[in-house]
C-alpha cells in the first residue's frame, strides 16, 4: 500500500511541476507539503486535502519525501513548488529550526498555511494543528489511568519517554506537557528514561528493548508518535510485557490499533489528520483570495483506549477513509 501511494504521490508531484499555474487562473492550485508521504498519519492528511480539492475545485497537489528525517529534500520541495507560481502552499515543516527561513522566503511570493507542526517562521498565514502540549498532558494522563489498572490502583513508578527525532517542534511540546504533567498530577511516577531516536521504527524497538532490560521495575511508556508507539509496542509484545508495562502511543495505524485491541498498547492519543488536511487547504484558499483567516487553529486531540475504540467517534478517527 505504501509502495502505491508514493508512486502515486509522486505522478500526481510530476503534473504539478509540468502543468502549474498562476494564483489568478481560473483553477486554483494549492500545493499541500507533508514531511512523509509513506506514513498513515500523512496519507489521511493527504486524504483530507485531496477531498477539500474535490469540493472546492481546486488542484491540489500531494507533495512530501519518504521520511521525515528528510529536511533538504521538504525545503527543495517547497523551493520547486513557490517556483511555480501557486495560489497559496499548505505545509507541515519537518523541523523547527530549519524550515524557518524557508518559509520566510516562501512567504514573500506566496500565502503559507501550516499544517500539524511549526518552524521558526512568524510568516504562516494561518496554522492549523494539535495542541501538543496538550496531547502531552493528555499522553501522562493516559499513562497514569494505565499503570493504576496494572498496578492496584497506585499511579506510582519509573516511567519513560520515547520521541521520534529531535527539534521537531510538535514533538518538543508533546515532551514538554507530558513532563508539566507528571510533575503537577503525578508525584509518584517518576521520568527515569527520556530517549530521543532518529524516526526509524527499529530504534523504537531497540531502545524498548534497551528500557525493558535495563529498568526492571519499569511501569509505562509514553512513545510520542506512531513510528514510536509501533517499535516499542513490537518490543513489549516480543518480551510479552503487556501485562506490566502500560504503553501510551501518539497518534495511529493498522498496526497500532490492532496492539490496543489486543492490550499491547494501553491507549492513544490521536489527532485529527483527516481535518488538518482538509481545513488547511480551504483556509488557504479563502487566504489566496484575500478573505480574513484565523491565525491559528487547534484541531483536537483525543485518548482512545480498548474500552471506547469501537464507538462511532472514535472509529471515525480509527479508522478514516483515505482513498
Amino acid at each position: 500500500m505504501r509502495q502505491n501511494f508514493f508512486a502515486g504521490a509522486v505522478v500526481v508531484a510530476a503534473l504539478f511541476g509540468s502543468a502549474a499555474m498562476p494564483a489568478q487562473a481560473q483553477t486554483p492550485t494549492i500545493p499541500i507539503i507533508v514531511k512523509d508521504t509513506t506514513s498513515f498519519y500523512w496519507q489521511i492528511v493527504l486524504a483530507g486535502a485531496r477531498q477539500a480539492g474535490r469540493d472546492l475545485h481546486i488542484n491540489v497537489p500531494e507533495l512530501g519525501a519518504q521520511s521525515e528525517a528528510d529536511i533538504a529534500g521538504q525545503i527543495s520541495i517547497l523551493e520547486n513548488a513557490v517556483a511555480g507560481k501557486p495560489a497559496a502552499v499548505v505545509i507541515s515543516p519537518t523541523q523547527f529550526a530549519a524550515l524557518g527561513k524557508p518559509i520566510d522566503q516562501a512567504a514573500k511570493q506566496v500565502k503559507i498555511v501550516g499544517i500539524d507542526s511549526g518552524a521558526d517562521s512568524k510568516a504562516f498565514t494561518s496554522f492549523l494543528t494539535t495542541d501538543n502540549v496538550q496531547g502531552g498532558r493528555a499522553g501522562a494522563d493516559a499513562l497514569a489511568a494505565g499503570i493504576m489498572a496494572k498496578n492496584g490502583g497506585k499511579a506510582e513508578g519509573q516511567v519513560a519517554l520515547i520521541t521520534s527525532l529531535a527539534g521537531v517542534g510538535s514533538l518538543d511540546q508533546r515532551a514538554k506537557g507530558f513532563k508539566e504533567q507528571l510533575a503537577a498530577k503525578y508525584p509518584g511516577l517518576k521520568l527515569t528514561a527520556d530517549k530521543v531516536a532518529d524516526g526509524q521504527a527499529t530504534t523504537g524497538l531497540n531502545i524498548m528493548t534497551d528500557l525493558i532490560t535495563a529498568n526492571p521495575d519499569l511501569k509505562g511508556v509514553f512513545a510520542s508518535n506512531l513510528i514510536m508507539a509501533q517499535g516499542a509496542g513490537q518490543a513489549i509484545a516480543e518480551n510479552k510485557m503487556q501485562g506490566k508495562i502500560a504503553l501510551i502511543g501518539f497518534d495511529n495505524d493498522e498496526k497500532l490499533v490492532k496492539m490496543l485491541g489486543d492490550g499491547v498498547i494501553y491507549a492513544l492519543i490521536v489527532q485529527d489528520p483527516y481535518r488538518m488536511g482538509y481545513d488547511g487547504v480551504k483556509t488557504a484558499l479563502m487566504a489566496s483570495k484575500g478573505e480574513a483567516v484565523p491565525a491559528f487553529v487547534d484541531t483536537g486531540v483525543n485518548t482512545i483506549t480498548k474500552a471506547n475504540m469501537s464507538t462511532p467517534a472514535s472509529q471515525a478517527l480509527l479508522n478514516p477513509k483515505v482513498k
